[in-house]
């Protein structure tokens, strides 16, 4: 039985797994963190979307037409406000066990208040994104935002890196 020869360029050195391990090595600590932040930025700008729509009316569906802007100090501002300012908070990490408990709260009435009329069951109801904002929120408020925030830099500073491999946490800096 005749093997294909080996391509030299593509073997890897010992120099090459080593580099490949210390770059590893330096990546796995931080990953819950930047898996953390990126959760964080990426839920804040989505929920963004949704005081865009009520504010400005932009941002809908295809169809779906634009909604009269919401009288001031109604339900429908306030939902719009949280959406718009605590998402942006979120983004940035800013405030963000306070802002994101609020947020959970929102969107906890959202569902009860719109979608379980139509049944309690979130894929019946169409109440699916209010339980999983509701969620992640209420997550964000119990670790909180995690070492890449904006809460991070101002308030925890000498706060020694919690994210050692023998620390017993989950591994995230909060």
């Amino acid at each position: 039985m005749q093997t294909a020869p080996h391509n030299a360029g593509s073997m890897r050195t010992d120099e090459d797994a080593k580099a490949h391990a210390t770059s590893e090595s330096r990546i796995l600590p931080h990953l819950p963190n930047i898996t953390l932040a990126l959760l964080r930025i990426v839920a804040g700008l989505m929920f963004m979307q949704h005081g865009v729509q009520k504010f400005f009316g932009v941002l809908l569906p295809p169809g779906m037409p634009a909604m009269p802007r919401p009288a001031l100090f109604s339900q429908l501002w306030f939902a719009g406000a949280l959406e718009l300012v605590g998402g942006a908070l979120i983004v940035l990490g800013l405030f963000t066990r306070v802002v994101a408990f609020l947020l959970s709260g929102e969107m906890a009435v959202a569902y009860f208040q719109v979608h379980a009329k139509q049944g309690l069951i979130p894929a019946v109801n169409q109440g699916e994104l209010a339980v999983l904002y509701c969620f992640i929120f209420l997550m964000f408020a119990g670790v909180g935002p995690g070492r890449f925030s904006l809460d991070q830099l101002i308030w925890h500073r000498n706060i020694p890196d919690r994210t050692h491999k023998h620390s017993g946490g989950t591994g995230i800096r909060t």
